[in-house]
């Protein structure tokens, strides 16, 4: 067995392991999660995400090792700034909070799968058509200066596509019935509202990875190091979601910083054919953009209170 077949195999079994974990473990019973814990369950996964990346320093290289980390925080900030979405679903069709972890759960084990459909759809066009990497970086640049412009997260569910074709084939109960998706009623199959958050989360996040993947795909074309910087940073989402209420104003300029750095991943791309960024270079901008788009607004708003 190879080291590239053992490590896909490896990973893919922590992941699932870890989800499992979860659902049957720690979360079988449904319960409002706390600040206190959900901020100790993002620790966690970010600390396993640097000691993977550790791992891979020795397996892999140190360029790899780097690129995932890079990935890894693109991934995460994009993730984060997409969370206000979510929470705004939530209140939208007031799902209960016992209930909230449950959607999450399943809506970022699709998000999985989907991401990873996308991600070697992507590498395998850029093989194939070297020129989809330019249409990529444009897409970059015109989401980057559209996100600095019109950074609006208003939601409209009921004109999701996907569920107005749902609601043609399946009728919904009006009450929440617990954390179930579905219910046998009058010998009919319902569905409930709680399947209803979860498709508009699925479909949500299907148009969060047109910027999200084309951003990795500019730092690294690896499909292990693209994969796996993406799984870690979608799995410590709950959890961040959970402390999102209580970091809310911490994160409130985050979208400038994103947008800086969705137009500088696009430009990476468009002069890739001329000139290679160094990977040391990607990885410093990333993590001072995202400080400065954290705190330096916080400074000054200190700065004129009187």
């Amino acid at each position: 067995m190879t080291l590239e077949t053992f490590s896909w195999i490896a990973f893919n079994f922590f992941v699932f392991a870890m989800l499992a974990l979860d659902l049957y473990v720690f979360h079988r019973k449904p319960h409002k999660i706390e600040y206190k814990e959900a901020l100790i369950w993002s620790a966690v996964w970010i600390a396993l995400a640097l000691l993977f990346c550790l791992g891979l320093t020795f397996t892999h290289g140190t360029e790899s090792a780097l690129n995932f980390l890079a990935g890894f925080l693109l991934e995460k900030s994009l993730s984060i700034d997409n969370l206000f979405v979510f929470l705004m679903i939530f209140s939208y069709f007031s799902v209960p909070e016992p209930y909230r972890h449950t959607v999450l759960f399943w809506g970022i084990l699709g998000a999985l799968v989907m991401r990873a459909i996308f991600i070697f759809a992507g590498i395998i066009l850029i093989q194939m058509f070297h020129w989809v990497i330019y249409l990529f970086g444009i897409l970059l640049i015109f989401t980057g200066i559209k996100l600095a412009i019109t950074h609006e997260n208003e939601i409209q569910p009921e004109q999701n596509f996907v569920l107005k074709i749902f609601r043609k084939f399946f009728p919904i109960t009006p009450n929440y019935e617990g954390k179930r998706f579905f219910i046998r009623k009058d010998k009919r199959l319902w569905a409930t509202p709680l399947f209803v958050v979860l498709i508009v989360i699925e479909t949500t996040d299907i148009l969060f990875a047109i910027d999200s993947v084309p951003a990795i795909l500019a730092i690294t074309q690896d499909p292990f190091i693209v994969y796996t910087s993406n799984v870690f940073a979608i799995m410590g989402l709950r959890s961040i979601y959970f402390a999102l209420a209580g970091l809310m104003q911490t994160f409130k300029y985050l979208h400038y910083g994103l947008a800086v750095l969705l137009v500088f991943i696009g430009t990476k791309m468009l002069i890739s054919e001329f000139y290679r960024i160094p990977i040391t270079f990607t990885l410093s901008f990333i993590a001072l953009t995202l400080l400065l788009s954290i705190f330096l607004p916080r400074f000054f708003i200190r700065g004129s209170a009187p």
